[in-house]
Protein backbone atom coordinates (compact mmCIF):
# COMPACT_ATOMS: atom_id res chain seq x y z
CA UNK A 1 0.00 0.00 0.00
CA UNK A 2 2.73 2.59 -0.91
CA UNK A 3 1.61 5.53 -2.92
CA UNK A 4 3.38 5.90 -6.25
CA UNK A 5 4.82 8.79 -7.85
CA UNK A 6 5.31 7.76 -11.24
CA UNK A 7 2.80 4.62 -11.75
CA UNK A 8 -0.34 5.25 -12.31
CA UNK A 9 -2.45 2.31 -10.83
CA UNK A 10 -0.16 0.98 -7.77
CA UNK A 11 -2.35 -2.41 -6.00
CA UNK A 12 -4.10 0.31 -3.76
CA UNK A 13 -5.31 1.96 -6.66
CA UNK A 14 -6.51 -1.04 -7.92
CA UNK A 15 -8.55 -1.81 -5.30
CA UNK A 16 -10.55 1.27 -5.52
CA UNK A 17 -10.89 1.22 -9.32
CA UNK A 18 -14.33 -0.38 -9.16
CA UNK A 19 -15.59 2.14 -7.30
CA UNK A 20 -13.30 5.42 -9.31
CA UNK A 21 -14.05 4.01 -12.75
CA UNK A 22 -16.57 6.54 -13.54
CA UNK A 23 -14.92 9.38 -12.10
CA UNK A 24 -11.77 8.35 -14.43
CA UNK A 25 -14.27 8.69 -17.29
CA UNK A 26 -15.59 12.04 -16.65
CA UNK A 27 -16.33 14.29 -19.87
CA UNK A 28 -13.29 16.51 -21.45
CA UNK A 29 -15.51 19.76 -20.51
CA UNK A 30 -15.11 18.98 -17.04
CA UNK A 31 -11.48 19.78 -16.49
CA UNK A 32 -8.62 22.14 -17.70
CA UNK A 33 -5.25 22.58 -17.70
CA UNK A 34 -4.80 25.99 -15.63
CA UNK A 35 -3.18 24.95 -12.41
CA UNK A 36 -5.34 25.42 -9.16
CA UNK A 37 -7.44 28.63 -10.09
CA UNK A 38 -9.01 25.65 -12.41
CA UNK A 39 -10.29 23.78 -9.34
CA UNK A 40 -12.10 26.74 -6.88
CA UNK A 41 -12.38 30.52 -7.94
CA UNK A 42 -11.32 33.34 -5.80
CA UNK A 43 -13.61 34.65 -3.46
CA UNK A 44 -13.51 36.53 -0.22
CA UNK A 45 -14.58 33.54 2.12
CA UNK A 46 -14.35 29.75 1.92
CA UNK A 47 -17.85 29.91 2.44
CA UNK A 48 -18.84 31.54 -0.44
CA UNK A 49 -17.35 28.44 -2.18
CA UNK A 50 -17.76 25.64 -0.17
CA UNK A 51 -20.58 22.80 -1.17
CA UNK A 52 -23.37 21.97 1.67
CA UNK A 53 -21.26 18.80 2.03
CA UNK A 54 -18.03 20.17 2.77
CA UNK A 55 -19.62 22.46 5.00
CA UNK A 56 -20.89 19.71 7.22
CA UNK A 57 -17.79 17.40 6.77
CA UNK A 58 -15.59 20.74 8.31
CA UNK A 59 -18.41 21.21 10.87
CA UNK A 60 -18.19 17.36 12.09
CA UNK A 61 -14.05 17.08 11.73
CA UNK A 62 -13.34 16.62 15.25
CA UNK A 63 -15.81 13.61 15.20
CA UNK A 64 -14.23 12.35 12.43
CA UNK A 65 -10.90 12.81 14.22
CA UNK A 66 -11.79 11.28 17.11
CA UNK A 67 -13.37 8.21 15.42
CA UNK A 68 -10.23 7.73 12.95
CA UNK A 69 -7.92 7.91 15.79
CA UNK A 70 -10.06 5.59 18.18
CA UNK A 71 -10.42 2.60 15.49
CA UNK A 72 -6.70 2.94 14.67
CA UNK A 73 -5.73 2.39 18.40
CA UNK A 74 -8.35 -0.45 18.55
CA UNK A 75 -6.40 -1.50 15.27
CA UNK A 76 -3.60 -1.86 17.46
CA UNK A 77 -1.83 0.86 16.28
CA UNK A 78 -1.56 3.60 19.33
CA UNK A 79 2.56 2.83 18.93
CA UNK A 80 2.39 4.06 15.12
CA UNK A 81 -0.15 7.45 16.69
CA UNK A 82 1.75 7.91 19.91
CA UNK A 83 5.06 8.52 17.86
CA UNK A 84 3.10 11.37 15.59
CA UNK A 85 2.57 13.52 18.88
CA UNK A 86 1.18 16.54 17.25
CA UNK A 87 0.52 15.67 14.42
CA UNK A 88 -1.98 13.63 15.36
CA UNK A 89 -3.37 15.35 18.04
CA UNK A 90 -6.82 17.61 17.39
CA UNK A 91 -6.03 20.59 19.63
CA UNK A 92 -2.19 21.21 18.94
CA UNK A 93 -2.62 24.02 16.25
CA UNK A 94 -0.79 27.39 16.92
CA UNK A 95 -1.66 30.51 16.16
CA UNK A 96 -0.11 32.09 13.25
CA UNK A 97 -2.01 29.16 10.56
CA UNK A 98 -0.45 30.62 7.12
CA UNK A 99 2.74 28.77 5.30
CA UNK A 100 5.21 31.04 3.00
CA UNK A 101 4.78 30.13 -0.20
CA UNK A 102 7.81 27.46 -1.75
CA UNK A 103 7.88 24.15 -1.81
CA UNK A 104 7.08 21.36 0.27
CA UNK A 105 7.95 17.97 1.35
CA UNK A 106 4.51 16.15 2.18
CA UNK A 107 3.79 13.21 3.77
CA UNK A 108 -0.17 11.63 4.03
CA UNK A 109 -1.58 9.59 6.80
CA UNK A 110 -4.74 7.49 6.95
CA UNK A 111 -6.27 6.86 9.83
CA UNK A 112 -9.58 5.05 10.70
CA UNK A 113 -10.55 2.72 7.67
CA UNK A 114 -13.81 3.13 6.02
CA UNK A 115 -14.76 -0.54 5.90
CA UNK A 116 -13.01 -3.62 6.20
CA UNK A 117 -10.52 -4.61 4.29
CA UNK A 118 -8.54 -1.49 4.21
CA UNK A 119 -6.05 -0.88 7.09
CA UNK A 120 -6.88 1.57 10.10
CA UNK A 121 -3.76 3.46 9.85
CA UNK A 122 -1.43 4.07 7.11
CA UNK A 123 1.74 6.56 6.42
CA UNK A 124 2.79 7.24 3.06
CA UNK A 125 6.68 8.58 2.52
CA UNK A 126 7.20 12.13 1.58
CA UNK A 127 6.28 13.46 -1.38
CA UNK A 128 6.10 17.17 -3.18
CA UNK A 129 3.74 20.12 -2.17
CA UNK A 130 3.69 23.44 -3.40
CA UNK A 131 1.97 26.60 -2.04
CA UNK A 132 1.91 29.09 -4.16
CA UNK A 133 1.00 33.13 -3.37
CA UNK A 134 -2.45 33.71 -5.01
CA UNK A 135 -2.93 37.17 -6.79
CA UNK A 136 -4.59 39.27 -4.42
CA UNK A 137 -6.71 36.34 -2.98
CA UNK A 138 -6.58 33.04 -1.49
CA UNK A 139 -3.08 30.74 -1.88
CA UNK A 140 -3.39 27.96 -4.02
CA UNK A 141 -1.91 24.31 -2.91
CA UNK A 142 -1.11 21.33 -4.81
CA UNK A 143 0.58 18.23 -4.24
CA UNK A 144 2.77 17.37 -7.07
CA UNK A 145 3.34 13.84 -6.65
CA UNK A 146 1.82 10.78 -5.66
CA UNK A 147 -1.26 9.15 -7.24
CA UNK A 148 -3.80 10.77 -4.88
CA UNK A 149 -3.29 14.97 -5.77
CA UNK A 150 -4.94 17.32 -3.92
CA UNK A 151 -4.90 21.01 -5.90
CA UNK A 152 -7.12 23.96 -4.74
CA UNK A 153 -6.93 27.07 -2.80
CA UNK A 154 -6.46 28.01 1.01
CA UNK A 155 -8.66 30.44 2.78
CA UNK A 156 -7.97 32.21 5.47
CA UNK A 157 -10.45 31.28 8.39
CA UNK A 158 -8.91 32.81 11.66
CA UNK A 159 -4.98 33.16 13.13
CA UNK A 160 -4.83 29.39 13.47
CA UNK A 161 -6.62 27.97 10.42
CA UNK A 162 -7.06 28.27 6.51
CA UNK A 163 -9.48 26.20 4.94
CA UNK A 164 -8.69 24.28 1.86
CA UNK A 165 -11.24 23.60 -0.90
CA UNK A 166 -9.92 21.81 -3.89
CA UNK A 167 -10.18 18.72 -5.63
CA UNK A 168 -8.47 15.20 -6.14
CA UNK A 169 -6.18 14.20 -9.15
CA UNK A 170 -5.93 10.66 -9.68
CA UNK A 171 -3.10 8.56 -11.03
CA UNK A 172 -1.40 10.12 -14.55
CA UNK A 173 -4.41 12.68 -14.83
CA UNK A 174 -3.58 16.38 -15.98
CA UNK A 175 -6.88 18.10 -16.26
CA UNK A 176 -8.13 19.20 -13.09
CA UNK A 177 -11.78 18.79 -12.01
CA UNK A 178 -13.70 21.93 -10.99
CA UNK A 179 -14.69 21.89 -7.53
CA UNK A 180 -18.35 21.18 -7.16
CA UNK A 181 -18.70 18.99 -10.47
CA UNK A 182 -18.03 15.92 -8.65
CA UNK A 183 -18.73 15.01 -4.78
CA UNK A 184 -16.45 12.09 -4.50
CA UNK A 185 -13.82 14.62 -5.93
CA UNK A 186 -14.60 17.57 -4.15
CA UNK A 187 -12.11 18.15 -0.80
CA UNK A 188 -12.23 20.19 2.34
CA UNK A 189 -9.66 20.29 4.44
CA UNK A 190 -8.03 22.12 7.79
CA UNK A 191 -4.51 23.91 7.37
CA UNK A 192 -2.93 24.60 10.86
CA UNK A 193 0.72 25.21 12.06
CA UNK A 194 2.07 22.97 14.56
CA UNK A 195 5.77 23.79 14.79
CA UNK A 196 8.11 26.22 13.87
CA UNK A 197 8.17 25.61 10.28
CA UNK A 198 6.35 22.28 10.47
CA UNK A 199 2.01 22.61 9.02
CA UNK A 200 -0.80 19.92 8.37
CA UNK A 201 -3.88 19.85 6.47
CA UNK A 202 -6.53 17.67 7.53
CA UNK A 203 -9.40 16.44 5.99
CA UNK A 204 -12.23 14.57 7.84
CA UNK A 205 -14.43 11.86 5.73
CA UNK A 206 -12.99 11.84 2.72
CA UNK A 207 -14.09 9.84 -0.11
CA UNK A 208 -11.66 6.71 -0.05
CA UNK A 209 -10.35 4.44 1.86
CA UNK A 210 -10.52 6.45 5.50
CA UNK A 211 -12.11 8.69 7.86
CA UNK A 212 -9.39 10.93 8.45
CA UNK A 213 -6.66 12.38 5.70
CA UNK A 214 -3.61 13.99 7.47
CA UNK A 215 -1.27 15.74 5.40
CA UNK A 216 2.32 16.90 6.53
CA UNK A 217 3.58 19.61 5.46
CA UNK A 218 7.48 20.57 5.95
CA UNK A 219 9.59 23.23 3.65
CA UNK A 220 11.67 22.13 1.29
CA UNK A 221 15.66 23.49 2.41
Amino acid sequence: MIERAKRPYGPRMKRLLPFLAPLLSLPACAANEAGPAAAVPAAAGWREVATDHDLDRARKWRTAWVRAVAKARAGGHSAEIDREGVLLEPDSALRGAAPPAGDYRCRVLKVGSQGEGLLDYVSYPYFDCRISAGAGGPMDFVKLTGSQRPVGRLFADGDRRLVFLGTLQLGDEQGILRYGHDRQRDMIGLLERIGERRWRLAFPYPAFESTLDVLELVPKE
